[in-house]
């Protein structure tokens, strides 16, 4: 498949990167600073904070999918993703291009949001998670998840086939591959490796089960 990945060099970029092309996928990579990228691949500078729609057009054209792991790299970053993929949206509307698989965080199922303002229990979700360990995450990194849930409002508000995988902690673990998922819910876990979820991300390619929903994934 023609993939577009966005935010190619980050933690999951990376790993999306390797793996598609590991299952010999033809990738655009979409990056701030194409210097960066050392696979053999098609780059495309683009700032997403400061998006150029027929720059953002050129990157997504005759695509078969688009991912991306577009977050903050740091917390004082946080409010990137969700105007940035309302950047990719709006390109991939333009363009024709319809799949789009990009990253979220599982305490983003009980977030809510101008669009979801108020969202469901989590059927994955235990005593403990729900009762402290997901208030105080969602305490400590409130801007990052209000991003995030917003997100999943441009995506729900969008007529496009997306999928948005919910992960918990990260990881610079290796690949896997032995994880679970599950759909509109919490896969129970508490960490998962950067790597799986990219290999998940590309899976979700071809499952059509995820089309317009968000996926947990955990170790």
């Amino acid at each position: 498949m023609k993939l577009t990945i966005f935010a190619a060099t980050g933690g999951i970029g990376r790993h999306l990167v390797d793996q598609a092309l590991a299952e010999r996928h033809y990738v655009t990579a979409v990056v701030r600073d194409p210097g960066k990228v050392t696979a053999d691949v098609r780059a495309i500078k683009a700032d997403l904070l400061n998006p150029d729609a027929d720059t953002l057009q050129t990157a997504v054209a005759g695509a078969d999918a688009v991912l991306s792991g577009l977050g903050p790299r740091k917390l004082k970053d946080a409010g990137v993703t969700a105007p940035g993929t309302l950047a990719i949206v709006q390109a991939m509307r333009a363009t024709g291009v319809r799949r789009l698989v990009v990253v979220s965080a599982a305490p983003v199922s009980t977030m809510p949001s101008p669009g979801r303002p108020n969202p469901p229990r989590d059927p994955g979700e235990g005593f403990f998670t729900r009762a402290v360990l997901t208030p105080l995450v969602k305490a400590a990194l409130r801007k990052h998840y209000v991003d995030l849930a917003r997100m999943e409002d441009v995506l729900r508000d969008s007529d496009l086939d997306w999928t948005s995988l919910r992960p918990p902690r990260l990881t610079d673990k290796p690949l896997t591959g032995n994880y679970r998922t599950a759909i509109e819910a919490s896969a129970g876990g508490h960490l998962v490796s950067r790597a799986d979820v990219a290999h998940g991300m590309l899976a979700a390619l071809d499952r059509p089960e995820t089309i317009r929903k968000a996926v947990g994934i955990a170790n």
